[in-house]
């Protein structure tokens, strides 16, 4: 963790150091500090949550439906029992479990730091000028627009092709390509940028016909910005899904989002809140293909998947999950992903309105893992009282 880094460095050199010296060094931590000891970390009960985590891990290990995406050659040669799962806070604790280590492009999941930068870049007013806000109710990749002539929304190829290209629209491709790596960059809390798979770009490149119908159909009907390069805006476009990443890594991406916009391991403000607030709206909405409805009903939390098989799952204010594993559904989601996503709202009450059914008994024994030990009497007393005052009422 980059907020202790120093302490550590200096441990490592001498056996002790003096309270000065430690109070130096933990100053830009000790908020952190003081909640761990406190007790005060968002997630308290973190062994037993992460236990939790494992247990789901395991349950959904035996799935083997679904295949590995062959349309993008490079996505067919990754080996389909692979899995992994990680976890980061808002407050940057971690956990991960399985192949969480291993590399992967991130395909769609680009596409909210794709239109958070191009929103960040551009304003709201301009970026949604040229892209919509709608569930588009067909296939990820349709070519379709909306009655204003715009992509319906940033979490399709159409709209993250229209988001590549607001970003830095008269800079060269290189230029857009690092501002694009520098913003992962923070928000992973990383001092340098991912690396991008320049193979898995080629092979985009290669077998890009379907999108390159879109990117001209949207320039036919004028839907970019003035003298925008629609092959530039294609290119940026492949290598954003072609970065690198592991599920333990993209997790603090993800708890960025979490957090509203700043990292959860440096501290550092990287998107308003208001352009994330806008982006986790259009994942609740947009980010599962045409599962999204679905995956809000039963799960009801933003997410964005991706056809290399992972899915980012963001909690506000509590953390990120990020699932790993090849083998796709019938919709382009990881089977096991999706899987994972169903079991942990059946443990926890992480769905955006399992709240309204506090003291229902209709979600009898699901676990509350944010719940501060100072809260718990608070609760059971309003659990108690509700169910007197249904007693009362039926008598």
């Amino acid at each position: 963790d980059p907020r202790l880094g120093s302490l550590w460095a200096k441990l490592e050199l001498q056996n002790e150091i003096s309270f000065d010296s430690f109070t130096e060094e933990t100053r830009c931590a000790r908020t952190l500090l003081t909640h761990m000891v406190q007790k005060k970390m968002v997630i308290p009960e973190w062994k037993r949550f992460c236990s939790e985590i494992a247990d789901v891990f395991h349950a959904v290990a035996p799935l083997t439906d679904g295949k590995v995406a062959s349309y993008i050659p490079e996505l067919a040669k990754v080996k389909p029992e692979q899995w992994g799962v990680a976890v980061c806070t808002v407050d940057g604790q971690r956990f991960c479990i399985g192949d969480a280590g291993v590399t992967y492009s991130v395909q769609s999941t680009t596409k909210p730091m794709t239109y958070c930068l191009a929103r960040e870049l551009n304003g709201e007013e301009l970026c949604h000028k040229h892209v919509g806000r709608e569930p588009s109710g067909q296939n990820f990749n349709s070519i379709s627009l909306t009655k204003d002539n715009v992509p319906c929304n940033p979490m399709i190829n159409a709209g993250a092709i229209m988001c590549s290209a607001l970003i830095l629209t008269k800079r060269s491709v290189r230029t857009r390509e690092n501002a694009i790596l520098d913003m992962w960059r923070r928000c992973l809390g990383a001092t340098s940028p991912p690396k991008i798979d320049r193979n898995a770009a080629h092979s985009e490149n290669r077998t890009a016909n379907r999108n390159r119908a879109l990117a001209y159909a949207m320039r036919a009907q004028r839907c970019y910005p003035d003298d925008t390069d629609v092959e530039q805006a294609l290119e940026v476009y492949f290598k954003s899904c072609s970065i690198l990443m592991d599920a333990e890594r993209h997790a603090v991406a993800g708890a960025t989002l979490a957090s509203g916009g700043v990292c959860p391991i440096t501290g550092e403000r990287v998107f308003s809140a208001e352009t994330v607030r806008s982006c986790l709206s259009l994942m609740l909405t947009c980010g599962m293909y045409n599962y999204s409805g679905e995956f809000a009903y039963h799960i009801g939390l933003p997410a964005k998947s991706g056809v290399s098989g992972v899915v980012e799952l963001v909690i506000p204010q509590v953390c990120s999950i990020v699932a790993w594993s090849p083998r796709l559904d019938d919709y382009g989601n990881s089977v096991r992903g999706v899987a994972f996503c169903k079991e942990l709202v059946r443990r926890f009450s992480f769905h955006q309105y399992d709240i309204l059914h506090v003291g229902s008994g209709y979600f009898h024994g699901k676990l509350n893992p944010v719940q501060q030990e100072e809260d718990k009497a608070s609760a059971m007393a309003a659990q108690f009282l509700a169910c007197r005052g249904r007693n009362w009422t039926s008598n």
